[in-house]
């Protein structure tokens, strides 16, 4: 059981202090639980978190991790040389050796998907073995505890739900649920190669005794004796017990005098060879199912969608949903969304589930007020409208959104768009404008001087301001995405769209190439219920009917109609492919 074994702050920068088995850090693993039992530990755990007022005065975990990072790769160097000499290795270490390349694509991956800026914003736990570190973190050590670093998508999910009923996670501590798993398997692992180098140095030092206990090494047996019966039990572990024991067991105990001082060391402890032996082989085949279990998660969350499972498990995503058409907008929409809540809770101090909630409550009043005021645009009826788009501003009045400086300066010279952009424009002109100005009056030029200069100056100067200018309103604003449908599965009859094309009619050639033009854009865009078609008008000439007129529009008819038996009709009912014609108006102009 290791849950009440805080994670070390990783040693000063040196050379790896060798420590005794007691300093090793256990294994984060406990009693193994069923899905059932995870989702009710999970619901206790929520009861008994309580987290911080100041998020980001935790402890940081990034030396952790490159303390981990480091540990790992001295184990497989060790463990890599072992095998060069031709010594055997466990189980666990041939799965660490044979798997590190996936071991380091974690360490790269944890480097690059946490910030810092980030992490900071993380709720911290107040209290328990991870005070000081994030939230999320202790509910994903819970996990691993007890499934033995085996990650099942499933489990998770459900471990998750069952914690948010008690205790609602923020919208970062659902994407923050990836990092943590990678940082504790990666952690769990450390532990693991800490013990497995250890043993194989344990292990190694009962063979030099055994060597030359029995005459085959470079010192003589009583002289090897003598060493052994002066070990402290401490200096002797247990590995290192049982491969001597594997050694001399085939011996006589009259003329091998170790192994009477190890039985005798084993009855002072309570135990004897063949319990050492099987608690060994436990031991072993523990960590050898631990290995593994952490190299095939890793593997497995790697390729998992977590865009899917934090939408799976979001409360915010579920309130949305179920008063829009959220669940049918792009990913990049939905998370523009989620962006919106998660500033408009941190400036308002309520909950992300509150701010969500406050919005589909806007937009349920605006729905009311529709039967009154059939003019209300149908926009208003949609959460987004109050938090992503013109509606935002009222929202924020609303929830008692403290809006940064920062905020307030851009909208506002969003407010005066045209005199703001020229004022800047003017102004650092001006500023440019001013160096050769003072550059020329400091070299003692007259007043005739510094008028040419500054005409000459004022067209470089301005090129260069409206280059600034323009990068800097660039980075300040940046690019407003418009809110999308998904549509992955083609266009809903419900949302029935017209795709028209105007043309020339001017040939027949020309019209069936715009028919056929026509077919390539549908073959395109087969899904849904999309409709296409040519909006067809006729050259200019002095009367409304000319000779060939009706041979034209005939022969645009006939492959119009030639596209709608060749593919049927459209999903809706009636004809996938329409033409339009208008026939000639005089025009005085």
């Amino acid at each position: 059981m290791t849950l009440n074994q805080p994670l070390p702050d990783p040693p000063r920068r040196g050379r790896r202090r060798v420590r005794p088995q007691a300093e090793f850090e256990e294994l984060i693993l406990a009693e193994l639980f069923s899905v059932e039992r995870l989702e009710q530990h999970a619901q206790t755990l929520a009861v008994a978190q309580t987290v911080t007022n100041a998020p980001r005065r935790g402890h940081a975990v990034a030396p952790r991790i490159a303390e981990n990072g480091r540990v790992l790769l001295e184990s497989y160097r060790v463990l890599a040389l072992a095998i060069k000499d031709e010594r055997s290795i466990t189980p666990a270490a041939d799965w660490l050796l044979d798997n590190f390349h996936i071991v380091d694509e974690q360490l790269r991956e944890i480097r690059d998907d946490l910030p810092p800026d980030y992490y900071r914003e993380l709720p911290k736990l107040a209290e328990g073995h991870l005070a000081g570190y994030p939230r999320v973190l202790g509910l994903v050590w819970a996990y691993i505890a007890h499934t033995d670093s085996r990650f099942e998508p499933e489990s998770l999910r459900r471990m998750v739900r069952a914690y948010q009923v008690v205790q609602p996670l923020t919208i970062g501590e659902l994407w923050a649920i990836a990092i943590s798993l990678r940082i504790l398997l990666v952690d769990n692992l450390r532990r693991v190669a800490d013990q497995i180098v250890r043993s194989r140095a344990a292990r190694q030092m009962a063979d030099e005794f055994a060597d030359s206990l029995l005459g085959l090494g470079k010192d003589s047996p009583e002289v090897a004796a003598a060493s052994l019966r002066r070990l402290s039990p401490a200096a002797f572990p247990t590995a290192a017990r049982v491969q001597l024991f594997q050694r001399l067991r085939d011996q006589d105990p009259a003329v091998t005098p170790a192994l009477r001082w190890l039985d005798g060391l084993l009855a002072a402890q309570g135990t004897t060879t063949e319990e050492m032996v099987r608690l060994e082989h436990q031991r072993q085949a523990t960590m050898n199912v631990t290995v593994r279990n952490v190299i095939t998660s890793m593997r497995l969350i790697s390729w998992f969608d977590w865009a899917q499972f934090v939408e799976s498990v979001s409360l915010v995503d579920e309130v949305l949903r179920a008063q829009s058409l959220f669940g049918e907008m792009d990913f990049t929409t939905r998370d523009h969304y989620r962006h919106a809540v998660e500033d408009l809770a941190r400036g308002s101090g309520l909950t992300e589930v509150e701010v969500a909630r406050k919005a589909a409550t806007m937009a349920d009043t605006a729905l009311s007020a529709d039967d009154a005021e059939p003019s209300l645009a149908a926009r208003h009826r949609d959460p987004g409208y109050y938090l992503v788009s013109d509606g935002r501003i009222a929202f924020e009045l609303a929830l008692h959104v403290r809006v940064p400086l920062a905020g307030r300066l851009r909208r506002a010279y969003v407010r005066t768009a045209v005199r703001g952009y020229l004022g800047t424009l003017a102004l650092a002109t001006a500023l440019i404008l001013a160096i050769p100005l003072l550059l020329s009056a400091t070299g003692g030029a007259a007043g005739a001087g510094i008028f040419v200069v500054a005409i000459l100056a004022l067209g470089p100067a301005s090129d260069l301001a409206i280059a600034l200018v323009n990068r800097a309103v660039t980075n300040a604003l940046g690019p407003r995405a418009l809110p999308r449908l998904d549509l992955d599965d083609g266009v809903p009859s419900r949302m029935r769209t017209l795709v028209v094309v105007p043309m020339l009619l001017n040939s027949e050639a020309d019209a069936e190439a715009r028919v056929g033009g026509l077919e390539v854009h549908y073959l395109g865009n087969r899904e849904g219920d999309l409709r296409f078609a040519l909006l067809s008008d006729w050259l200019d000439a002095p009367t409304e009917h000319v000779p060939g007129d009706d041979e034209l529009l005939s022969a645009a008819t006939a492959a119009i109609d030639r596209l709608n038996e060749r593919h049927g009709e459209a999903p809706g009912g009636g004809a996938r492919f329409l033409l339009f014609h208008r026939k000639r108006s005089w025009n005085e102009a």
